[in-house]
């Protein structure tokens, strides 16, 4: 938690009490369903809920937004940006469906009403739009704005471009070049301090 609160205030008490929920929650969830690597369990909140949260430094989401988490997974980035914008919504779908199954449990436990879930895959939801997809180590660039791209829709809440946020690690050179669109990038190292964040990044593509 002290990896939360270092680097974030101005939470209530019952986010706080969220944030720290998780640690048993997931160590819990994951002797029964493995979302999370058994290594990194013990470093859940620098390894997934602090770098989930990297989105929340560089992006303030205004209340009302609407976001896809594509390939959510355990729910991350979804459930520590849940907490941190209770006003925001948020759709968490993943085509894995026991991971959803912990992502359903964290969110009742800690008594999120801003998440929502669903089973299956990005590209085959129809009917209904976004202002921002986000997503964590799912697939190159190129794939997820061809996922992303038509569930978002123009409107914009934010005083930013609606678009997509995923966060990647390692040498991003090539898959932003295949992928043939310009990015912002963001250095995490710049946000926060710890050696974890060295060579991992934020890309922004804007609709």
């Amino acid at each position: 938690m002290e990896y939360i609160t270092q680097y974030f205030s101005d939470f209530t008490p019952i986010q706080l009490k969220q944030f720290e929920q998780l640690q048993s929650l997931y160590s819990d969830w994951n002797e029964k369903i493995n979302v999370i690597s058994r290594k990194d369990i013990e470093h859940l909140y620098l390894k997934h809920v602090l770098h989930s949260l990297s989105i929340a430094a560089a992006f303030n989401f205004a209340d009302g937004t609407s976001i896809i988490d594509i390939g959510t997974g355990g729910g991350f980035p979804g459930i520590p940006l849940a907490i941190y914008f209770p006003e925001v919504k948020f759709h968490l779908v993943d085509s894995i469906g026991k991971k959803l199954k912990v992502v359903e449990a964290v969110a009742e436990a800690t008594g999120l009403q801003n998440v929502t879930t669903q089973h299956g895959r990005a590209e085959e939801i129809k009917n209904r739009k976004f202002d921002f997809a986000v997503s964590r180590a799912v697939a190159p660039l190129k794939e997820l704005w061809k996922w992303s791209k038509p569930l978002l829709q123009k409107n914009n809440k934010n005083d930013f471009a609606n678009g997509l946020i995923c966060l990647k690690g390692g040498d991003l050179a090539q898959e932003i070049s295949e992928s043939g669109l310009k990015p912002n990038q963001i250095s995490l190292e710049e946000i926060f301090k710890e050696d974890y964040f060295k060579e991992k990044y934020m890309l922004y593509v804007k609709l």
